[in-house]
């Protein structure tokens, strides 16, 4: 992996072999950090920008599986090696599916973990430069989920990145409520709820404030539109 971008996030409930893949990690020269559970995999994964994530697949409270579908849904998009006794084709292809990037089955020689992973941080490095996007003086990476504007990061959570990220990929378009609730809440419409409202306005308020111009703009009676002048 270049530069610094070299922590990763360790999900593993056995002690032993939570021990060793962080000693072996740290060695060859990783920040690590760990988590023992699901609960404080989803804790860890949405706080801090990862290069890879190493996940079991059986853990004590929240399947990996379920960890990782969660995490995607978040807005997480760091690389994710499944680690699994489960190793079956159909295990493996049901991880895959559910957003892992790479599947090792147990036991496994560190070297090969070791290489999956180093794999993975390329494959991360080369998709960042290809993955920005941009709307006057704003950018959104895709990989690292982050947000800028006249080069000042600008902090989202998540769910806030996710629909910046709609209204960027439909700039100049003007989306509706609906169409918000649907492609970044996965729900079909609830004409009671005013999220779509209230988040609009948390993101408005971070992209726009304090600017020259506006890129946010409401459409009366239909929905949202993000557009640079000009």
């Amino acid at each position: 992996m270049m530069g610094g971008h070299r922590r990763i996030l360790v999900v593993e409930d056995d002690p032993e072999t939570a021990g060793q893949l962080v000693d072996s990690l740290a060695t060859s020269g990783y920040q690590v950090d760990l988590a023992a559970n699901g609960s404080e995999a989803l804790s860890r994964g949405v706080a801090s920008d990862y290069a890879v994530i190493t996940i079991d697949r059986m853990l004590p409270d929240i399947d990996g599986i379920t960890v990782m579908r969660q995490l995607r849904h978040d807005g997480i998009a760091a690389p994710v090696l499944i680690i699994s006794a489960l190793g079956e084709v159909d295990d493996r292809v049901r991880g895959l599916r559910a957003g892992g990037d790479d599947y090792l089955v147990k036991p496994f020689s560190f070297v090969e973990l070791l290489a999956r992973v180093e794999a993975l941080g390329r494959r991360s490095n080369t998709i960042v430069k290809e993955t920005i996007l941009r709307v006057g003086d704003l950018a959104i990476d895709l990989v690292s989920r982050t947000a800028s504007r006249c080069g000042r990061e600008i902090s989202l959570f998540p769910r806030e990145f996710q629909l910046l990220e709609y209204l960027v990929r439909n700039e100049g378009r003007v989306v509706s409520r609906a169409m918000l609730l649907q492609h970044v809440w996965d729900l079909h419409f609830d004409p009671s709820t005013n999220i779509i409202d209230v988040y609009v306005g948390r993101v408005r308020r971070k992209v726009d404030g304090q600017q020259a111009y506006p890129l946010i703009h409401t459409v009366r009676g239909i929905g949202y539109c993000l557009r640079a002048p000009g």
